[in-house]
């Protein structure tokens, strides 16, 4: 089984660069509080590295 992890969206994208708002968009948040489960890769964990002030991860599984 593949090492997933849950990741919150904390805050808006209002006013943040283009990028930022790309990446939130690329991880699949959109909306206040709304949550993901996403596949742990390097990848997922370098979208998140790079917006950290507007996303938190909520739990590690697997």
């Amino acid at each position: 089984m593949a090492k997933t992890i849950i990741v919150k969206q904390i805050g808006s994208p209002i006013r943040r660069p283009a990028d930022q708002r790309a990446t939130l968009i690329g991880l699949g948040l959109n909306k206040m509080q709304k949550t993901r489960e996403l596949e742990d890769t390097p990848s997922v964990r370098g979208m998140i590295r790079k917006i950290p002030h507007l996303v938190e991860i909520v739990e590690e599984r697997g």
